[in-house]
């Protein structure tokens, strides 16, 4: 068998840290850090692996095929609570970005007449015979609560009016095509990608239904964390260092190319232009700033706050993932996982008392 451990100058070799992520435009600070040198920077040697979907990185962390991941926030409650019957003491001591994904219908609803999840739902009334079709990449994403908020704003059911259906990020675009579903919650490029090719438009925006909710975490094991806690904290601050970069206005003409030339996003510079940089163009002709689209660095973005998985837990429960009698649980399952702790340890300048983190902004659920 390969050792893990490479040759290295330093006195204390660091194993490779085989990190999964799907080729998503919020994966944008690990390619960033891969590029700009800065794993190398933090004395790190990161194996980045591409994965298919979320199922494949909630495998490949079970079974240690993986030491850490980028991942929708909401997996690592999920795995500590085994609500894919399998359960694992999994750690999310940092998040990549807030907002990043949006509602895309299908074309065909457009010339049918609907406009909003109001005229969504009068369009179902009218076509009993037909059960429309949404796709969301997980249950436990905020992708899946996203898309249920917008459809119950219009009126609709989502447990009864139409079908959820849940598809790998890059199976979205050409579902919708060839007319399998009639649109989804995704995050970007698959939005756009739609959008620019003609057969999608969207109606919102994830910072319209949940401004600066969580989007992506690094998820990794408490095993991973116990056996290389330096690993750890060196890669949280390359993290950090490539969220602040790639959260720069100026930064964001680089990083699209920077995303174009990993070989990783399969996608045109038009459509990675649109969200990164703007205006975002929603399909309808209408064109939109961007600047709140991806935050990566901003108001906090990275720090794994109480707010945030707050958030997560208040979702699981009104979206039936979580009983109502089990939130006490899952409360102390998301203190056990979401580690701000191990966040501010790795920042915490080496010589100097730590300065006390800037209070979090509050952030509401969907469901009041």
């Amino acid at each position: 068998m390969q050792s893990r451990f490479r040759q290295s100058s330093r006195p204390a070799p660091l194993p490779v840290v085989r990190i999964g992520f799907i080729a998503l435009a919020d994966c944008a600070p690990l390619l960033a850090a891969e590029a700009l040198g800065l794993f190398e920077k933090h004395g790190l040697d990161v194996e980045l692996n591409r994965e298919v979907g979320w199922a494949t990185i909630r495998d490949k962390i079970l079974y240690g095929q993986l030491d850490a991941a980028h991942a929708i926030a909401g997996l690592a409650l999920s795995l500590r609570l085994g609500l894919d019957g399998i359960s694992c003491p999994a750690l999310a001591p940092f998040v990549f970005n807030l907002n990043g994904n949006a509602i895309t219908l299908g074309m065909d609803l457009w010339r049918r007449g609907v406009r909003d999840a109001a005229t969504l739902h009068k369009l179902i009334r009218s076509t009993p015979q037909r059960l429309f079709t949404f796709g969301i990449v997980s249950l436990s994403s905020s992708h899946h609560f996203l898309m249920r908020t917008w459809l119950a704003k219009g009126g609709i059911d989502p447990d009864r009016d139409v079908r959820l259906v849940v598809l790998p990020p890059t199976q979205m675009t050409g579902s919708l095509r060839a007319g399998l579903i009639d649109g989804y919650c995704v995050g970007e490029p698959w939005n756009s990608a739609a959008i620019m090719h003609g057969y999608g438009w969207c109606p919102a925006l994830s910072c319209d239904l949940a401004p600066d909710h969580p989007e992506k975490v690094l998820l990794t094991t408490e095993s991973f964390a116990g056996e290389n806690p330096e690993a750890l904290r060196r890669l949280i601050r390359a993290l950090h260092e490539a969220c602040a970069w790639c959260d720069k206005k100026e930064n964001r003409s680089r990083l699209v190319e920077l995303l174009l030339g990993s070989g990783h996003l399969h996608a045109e510079r038009e459509v990675l232009r649109l969200s990164l940089i703007g205006p975002f163009c929603d399909g309808t002709g209408q064109a939109r700033d961007a600047t709140d689209f991806h935050v990566f660095h901003r108001r906090n973005a990275n720090e794994p706050t109480r707010a945030k998985s707050g958030w997560l837990l208040k979702e699981f429960v009104a979206n039936g993932l979580i009983e109502p009698a089990m939130e006490s649980a899952a409360r102390n399952a998301l203190h056990a996982c979401w580690r701000p702790d191990l966040y501010h340890q790795a920042l915490a300048p080496e010589s100097s008392s730590r300065k006390h983190p800037k209070p979090s902004r509050q952030l509401q659920p969907l469901h009041a």
